[in-house]
């Protein structure tokens, strides 16, 4: 499923960031070319969480004839604010699993915003090309090979419709990273020799198990822990600094070597993730970048990312030091509300971005780098794609009522890579 091209999807990328860049810049609203009936874009949302809700409003306040007009997500409770908030009525509030498709056959919604807890992103975003919707979607965008090919298939057919997909990668519509990566790319440090990338903090939320909750209902409200659902931290969360480096290179790494562990948060309501990672990824001519992640109480910070090639060093965030040196000094709207802006812009030129495979790649990324870990294993991207078997898609018929039990952590070295030897 992966595409091995190198010049041409290095000027593919290249243009595309330009292009982001352009809208991100222009604040020109023009004619509406593929919202149905009327210049308004229409807006259903999936997944009506702190990051649906979030996605929401920025997508509302990045451009004038904004409306969210449907809701759909597994829990009512979850709905609430913005049902409240932008007066969605009942008979367009959709409850369960399966609620999105019955959201994505109104015929009115221009655009769905996709913002469930990952392991279910594949089979939404498949449903909204198939019913014509054009996409904003949360990353991670898969947390399993089976799902990205299935994003990968998806975003492919959507540009044959010409719908767009915008994915939460919000770094690539920041004026800072737009700026300094044309640069890089223009040469600015010269050939990249290395790169580092980090999203080490503190934890974060845990939804503890209530008195009646069913295996399901548990895990999807406590998402963040589950590997079938979130992909583990590595991937719902470190994914943006591994986008951030593919866009440097402008390709992606050949061969994965991780490690990691689940030292600190051993509980049950930590589900089976792991708490720490660090991978090193050797892109082509054997560039080899380090990428390290951890959810740790009690430890410093470090979210950032870092460059260096044979004419300079840069942070992609704004600086560059050596024989070039620069620093961006312009203004740098709130990246949430731009990516919003960009998509409806787009989609109102009639000339749709589509991020649908860069993202997926970019998750992909941080999958290898998971596994890698889990299993101890060192592979390559080729193999993987092409031979891997781990399949973690939601069964079709998934309810809430189901029992599921909490797969075993990984312990490295025991854990089998699904398809090494195959």
């Amino acid at each position: 499923m992966m595409h091995e091209q190198k010049l041409s999807r290095r000027d593919l990328l290249k243009s595309s960031a330009v292009a982001a860049g352009t809208l991100a810049w222009s604040g020109a609203i023009v004619p509406l070319a593929q919202a149905q009936g009327s210049d308004t874009i229409r807006v259903g949302v999936v997944g009506c969480g702190g990051r649906g809700s979030g996605a929401a409003n920025d997508c509302v306040n990045s451009s004038p004839g904004v409306k969210i007009v449907a809701l759909a997500d597994a829990f009512p409770d979850r709905m609430k604010g913005l049902k409240d908030k932008f007066n969605v009525p009942d008979n367009r509030c959709f409850v369960g699993i399966d609620a999105y498709k019955e959201m994505m056959a109104l015929d009115d919604i221009n655009l769905v915003i996709l913002a469930t807890p990952p392991g279910f992103r594949p089979p939404t975003l498949a449903e909204a090309v198939k019913r014509g919707k054009n996409v904003f979607m949360e990353k991670p965008v898969a947390v399993c090979p089976a799902g990205i090919k299935m994003v990968m298939e998806a975003s492919d057919l959507a540009a044959q419709k010409g719908l767009a997909i915008v994915a939460g990668t919000q770094r690539r519509h920041e004026r800072r990273y737009v700026e300094t990566m044309k640069r890089i790319h223009d040469g600015a440090i010269g050939d990249i020799v290395s790169a580092q990338c980090y999203w080490n903090m503190g934890g974060l939320w845990v939804s503890q198990r209530q008195p009646g909750q069913s295996d399901v209902e548990w895990q999807i409200r406590n998402w963040l822990y589950f590997t079938w659902l979130s992909g583990d931290h590595i991937c719902e969360q470190h994914v943006h600094n591994i986008d951030v480096i593919n866009w440097a290179f402008n390709d992606l790494p050949e061969t994965i070597h991780g490690l990691g562990g689940r030292q600190y948060r051993t509980g049950t309501e930590h589900g089976n993730i792991f708490d720490h990672f660090g991978v090193e990824f050797v892109y082509p001519n054997d560039v080899r970048t380090i990428s390290m992640c951890r959810q740790i109480d009690g430890t410093d910070g470090n979210v950032s990312e870092r460059v260096v090639g044979t004419k300079g060093i840069s942070n992609c965030a704004g600086r560059i030091q050596g024989e070039n040196p620069w620093r961006y000094e312009g203004e740098n709207p709130n990246p949430y509300v731009e990516e919003h802006k960009d998509l409806v812009a787009s989609i109102r030129s009639g000339k749709p971005l589509n991020e649908g495979r860069q993202v997926a790649e970019s998750t992909l990324c941080a999958i290898m780098g998971r596994e890698s870990a889990y299993s101890r294993n060192r592979f390559t991207r080729k193999w993987f794609m092409s031979r891997c078997t781990l399949n973690l898609l939601p069964p079709e018929g998934l309810k809430l009522s189901d029992a599921k039990e909490v797969p075993a952590f990984a312990v490295p070295g025991k854990y089998k890579l699904p398809g090494l030897g195959a």
